[in-house]
Formats: structure tokens, sequence, C-alpha cells
């Protein structure tokens, strides 16, 4: 698989090759798919508690309202990830 990346993308890996972090691109770009996958699955796992917890609380008639996009921004400040989209 071949990519092109440019701009700041570019300048992060090339930054990160020079630091002796990464020995190449392709591992550097491994290591963020992986960690992302990683990020991804807490993330999923996080949202159904929470679904969970709503169908229990919706079971006993204790509904409330909820923001969903608030929701997704407490989930990612809980698993540090404050550059979500």
């Amino acid at each position: 698989m071949q990519i092109q990346l440019s701009g700041k993308a570019a300048e992060i890996i090339e930054a990160q090759i020079a630091s002796g972090i990464y020995p190449d691109a392709g591992e550097f770009i491994t290591d963020i798919v992986l960690k992302y996958e990683a990020y991804y699955k807490k993330k999923l796992k996080a949202l159904n508690g929470e679904i969970a917890i709503g169908l229990e609380q919706a079971n006993k008639g204790e509904c409330v309202e909820l923001d969903f996009d608030e929701l997704m921004q407490e989930v990612d400040k809980e698993l540090d990830y404050p550059n979500s989209k």
C-alpha cells in the first residue's frame, strides 16, 4: 500500500523518524493505526456500558434526556482522547 502525506502530517512523521523513535514511516503509521484501533475498542466498550446503564434505567422508568455529542465528549475525555471528531 502506498500513501502520500503532505503538510503537518508529513512533518510529524519526518520528526519521529529523525528523533529515532521510529525507523521509518511504515513503522510510525502501523503504530498509529494500532493505537487508534485500541482506542476505538475502548470507546465502543465504554459506549456499550453506557447503553446498558441506560437500558436498565429505562426498564425501571428512570429515563432522562441525553445529549449524544456531550456523551461522546465525556467518553473521549475518560479515554484521554481530546482530538476526537
